[in-house]
């Protein structure tokens, strides 16, 4: 299926590692101009090797004048956004009895502020061109409170609100935002949660990775891949008519209507 995303002007956040360098790698599987953007240098120099074509900027998305600059320079270097995929910055998964307000604030910071910095200026220049899509990957935990996900299950909550609202607040402007919601995926970042899951029930590491999988239907977690298969087809033109909601992708692990 050609999705026509060639030759678009792509920014993807957090593209060094995971679910991020996936999505990079899918789009430019299509053809199109790929950007990623990491805070640390050398991630974004592993990255960029092991993506022939992209471009790579590294940039603290948590303070919102580094976002800014860092969409200048994309803009800059090849002309305005077509698609924005946020996929940086995770909150640290932490049992209920270790936290604290400045956990919640670091969760804040690390998973809402880093994709609001890069989603404010993008949605409202794509709004002045009256073409654009935004697609957020954000997370199950914001639908589903989970007792070692608070802080970032509340970042993600807030950012699904704002997918609605923006996607509303934006859908006569040419602009679509979505989101996409993954439940277990093998990246780097699965490790913390069996970490934090396995204190609190005093298990193993193995034990809480068995115990994750069983709730699974579909009885295995995702791939960084089928991720990113979900998040170029949403970017495309294909889902032209798909704005204002979040897709869950956790294989039926939680089978309820929300």
């Amino acid at each position: 299926m050609d999705l026509g995303l060639s030759g678009r002007i792509v920014l993807v956040t957090g593209g060094s590692k995971g679910i991020g360098f996936a999505c990079a790698r899918a789009f430019l599987s299509e053809g199109a101009r790929v950007t990623i953007v990491s805070r640390s240098q050398d991630n974004v120099d592993r990255a960029c090797a092991a993506l022939p074509g992209a471009i790579g900027l590294a940039a603290d998305l948590s303070d919102a004048d580094a976002a800014l600059a860092a969409v200048n320079d994309v803009e800059a270097r090849l002309g305005p956004l077509d698609v924005l995929v946020n996929s940086a910055g995770a909150a640290r998964r932490t049992p209920p009895a270790e936290l604290s307000p400045a956990a919640y604030r670091a969760a804040m910071d690390a998973k809402y502020f880093s994709y609001i910095n890069v989603i404010d200026p993008v949605v409202k220049r794509m709004a002045a061109r009256r073409t654009g899509t935004i697609v957020s990957v954000v997370g199950n935990g914001g639908k589903l409170a989970s007792p070692i996900h608070l802080p970032g299950g509340a970042a993600n909550a807030a950012l699904l609100l704002v997918t609605a609202g923006l996607g509303a607040a934006y859908a006569d402007s040419g602009v679509r935002v979505v989101a996409v919601n993954p439940g277990m995926t093998l990246t780097g970042r699965v490790e913390d949660g069996l970490k934090a899951e396995a204190r609190l029930a005093g298990i193993s590491e193995d034990e809480a990775l068995r115990r994750g999988l069983a709730r699974i239907p579909l009885g295995r977690a995702a791939t960084p891949e089928e991720i990113a298969n979900l998040v170029v087809f949403l970017a495309s033109a294909r889902a032209s008519y798909v704005t204002g909601v979040s897709i869950s992708m956790d294989g039926a692990a939680s089978p309820v209507v929300i």
